[in-house]
């Protein structure tokens, strides 16, 4: 059973990891999808990826932070896909630091991709998610459309040396109850979930990566080792997770099976911060 047949969807950050697995699993379900990341050549491949195993995608290269991207991505799914179902603001990644190390570049570009940039792709899609809605209950007709937000572990028991990330990740819980509370009446699903320790480049021994360049800026990615050994012992199920796994209830909050769901935040963890 395809659970998002028809469907039009948005995915952040999806050339890599969790977003990456995000997408093809929608695309597996029915839904065409538009494929976000920074790197032209990693969105492409998804895309190509995709739709060599017969399901739709397109590409949208750009940053979630650029002022004129929320538009430019909505569009890519409104012109492509005829209409616009589900939202998963997922891109992000971590500039992380004790707050004495933390300077305001490092936190304004926190608060921007992991909180403001959500908020204005939201914003951008009051025509096709509000609007349309009101026009189908004018009609008699119940549709459901869903946003996923992506928050995290940090973001709702914080974690030392992310002060600016476990802000962002925080603020992201508010806009998604606020706009549960706010877009309920138009059939309108908002929530959320917190990422636990999933195996992606975020989680991946910082001793064995190179740094990476987002914008101007340099960033190193990852923890150390012996924190990633440390972080297993308060794992119940013992390991960290899988990107599919850390798809799986996202996919559940986008499909019909969560239509009386909204306003909640879903702890993907493993077990831990129960």
């Amino acid at each position: 059973m395809k659970l998002l047949e028809g469907k039009s969807a948005i995915v952040t950050g999806s050339g890599r990891g969790i977003g990456r697995a995000i997408a093809t699993m929608f695309a597996e379900h029915g839904a065409h999808v538009v494929v976000n990341d920074l790197d032209g050549e990693v969105a492409e491949s998804v895309v190509n990826a995709i739709n060599a195993s017969g399901g739709v995608a397109t590409a949208c290269v750009g940053s979630v932070t650029a002022p004129d991207f929320p538009e430019q991505i909505v569009q890519t799914a409104v012109q492509e896909f005829g209409k616009l179902d589900i939202i998963v603001n997922n891109a992000g990644y971590t500039w992380d630091g004790v707050i004495q190390n933390v300077t305001d570049e490092m936190w304004d570009a926190m608060i921007d991709v992991h909180l403001k940039a959500p908020f204005r792709i939201i914003r951008a899609a009051v025509p096709y998610l509000r609007d349309a809605a009101k026009e189908e209950i004018a009609a008699g007709q119940r549709v459901h459309r869903k946003i996923i937000n992506v928050s995290s572990t940090s973001g709702v028991a914080g974690n030392p040396g992310q002060v600016n990330y476990s802000a962002g990740k925080m603020g992201i819980v508010g806009v998604t109850k606020t706009m549960a509370k706010e877009w309920g009446r138009f059939n309108i699903n908002v929530n959320a979930v917190a990422y636990g320790f999933i195996e992606t480049r975020l989680t991946a021994a910082k001793e064995e990566q190179k740094p990476v360049h987002v914008g101007e800026n340099e960033v190193q990615l990852g923890i150390p080792e012996q924190m990633r050994q440390n972080a297993m012992k308060f794992i119940p199920l013992g390991r960290g997770g899988t990107p599919e796994e850390a798809a799986g209830p996202v996919l559940f909050l986008a499909s019909p099976l969560s239509d009386y769901v909204t306003g909640h935040v879903v702890l993907v963890t493993g077990g831990s911060y129960m």
